[in-house]
């Protein structure tokens, strides 16, 4: 099968087109590399040294004989996508490129634009390519848990069934996002949803939690190959962000009270769920949401566990609260479901079993690339 990664240079793509190509698909990877741009922008690096994308692929080359195209442009530029889809034919499109940080999309009014313009115009391009040119295509595409926000009910994968004034229907489940970058997501999701219904297009939506993580059996046969590893206050994640922290011995830094509870999922399972959608593609006409996540934790949760992991290493590690930067709720009811990708055949991996492994030692091995500067956190929601 033809797979088509768009942002095949990110965290989530890059891992995806190895796993894909390793795995005899015939995979091509688009990408305007803007993610190498926002480093700069903000003055920031992922821990882990990521090479070029050509010097990547040429190494995965030598190392697998598997060759994966390169097709640089910008989704934003409809003559770009169509050339490319009319080029490599896709049968399915797994699609990663877009802005993907909630504090970036946070910082001012310029780049609430750029996010919401780059994410929700680069989808909407994909669609009509995919309309036009390869109607039969998959579009298997990245969403989010933060879609759904935190209500104080059970979160169900993308579909609830409503009873109002004695009539009963399946509706979209409500969404209430907690920043631009999650908004551009639900966007995304209403216009995929729209394109299915009204042209008859097959798409599958992964609402993914968390991801952490550098090691997939791909990025880990070279360094070359090593997938990102963020920690800023922009990019990073919270549980990344604890990794480094205790390899410097710096103070954990959990927002608030730490009760913000969210799904995760280690890259692993990411690239296994993609694969998993590619394989079992949607139906003409529908659109599928999964709720693609393994595990929930709130915050606190997670910094208890570096603590524990980093004292099997030696290292002393502590909790320190900050004033939140962004506005959600700190305590709060979360419970979602997410059977679909496991009765597809997922078998998960634990955040137990690689926080060592693929985090903390990681985190270790490359700390004297840590900035300290940019370990707080420098945008706020208000």
């Amino acid at each position: 099968m033809r797979v088509l990664v768009v942002g095949g240079d990110g965290y989530c793509g890059w891992a995806t087109a190895l796993y894909l190509s390793n795995r005899g698909y015939e995979v091509a990877i688009v990408d305007n590399l803007i993610r190498r741009y926002w480093d700069i922008e903000l003055g920031v690096d992922t821990l882990t040294p990521i090479a070029p994308i050509r010097e990547r692929l040429q190494r995965w080359q030598e190392i697998t004989g598997k060759v994966i195209p390169f097709y640089q442009g910008d989704i934003q530029d409809y003559s770009f996508v169509s050339r490319v889809f009319k080029e490599f034919s896709p049968e399915a499109v797994v699609h990663f490129g877009e802005q993907r940080s909630a504090p970036y999309s946070m910082i001012d009014r310029e780049h609430a634009v750029m996010t919401q313009v780059n994410n929700i115009v680069g989808t909407l391009n994909i669609l009509y390519a995919i309309k036009e040119i390869t109607p039969d295509c998959h579009l298997v595409k990245l969403g989010t848990m933060g879609e759904y926000g935190t209500p104080n009910i059970d979160i169900e994968e993308g579909y609830i069934t409503i009873e109002h004034n004695g009539r009963k229907d399946t509706l979209p489940y409500p969404k209430q996002p907690g920043s631009f970058y999650h908004l551009s997501k639900v966007h995304d999701s209403h216009n995929i949803h729209f394109a299915c219904r009204i042209w008859g297009l097959r798409a599958t939506d992964l609402n993914q939690g968390v991801v952490y993580g550098v090691l997939t059996e791909e990025t880990g046969m070279d360094e070359i190959l090593i997938n990102r590893l963020d920690y800023d206050g922009v990019f990073g994640t919270a549980l990344n962000r604890f990794c480094i922290q205790a390899a410097i011995g710096h103070p954990l830094t959990v927002y608030g009270r730490g009760g913000q509870t969210r799904g995760f999922l280690d890259i692993r399972d990411t690239v296994r769920c993609v694969e998993l959608a590619v394989a079992n593609p949607a139906d003409p006409g529908q659109f599928r949401v999964f709720n693609q996540f393994t595990e929930q934790f709130n915050v606190l949760q997670l910094a208890e566990m570096v603590v524990k992991a980093a004292q099997t290493l030696g290292i002393k590690a502590e909790i320190n609260h900050l004033p939140n930067p962004r506005v959600e709720l700190e305590e709060h009811y979360y419970n979602a479901k997410n059977t679909k990708l496991i009765d597809l055949g997922l078998q998960p991996h634990y955040l137990s079993e690689a926080l060592l492994d693929s985090l903390l030692n990681f985190a270790i091995k490359y700390q004297h690339r840590v900035d300290k500067k940019q370990i707080l956190p420098k945008v706020t929601w208000r």
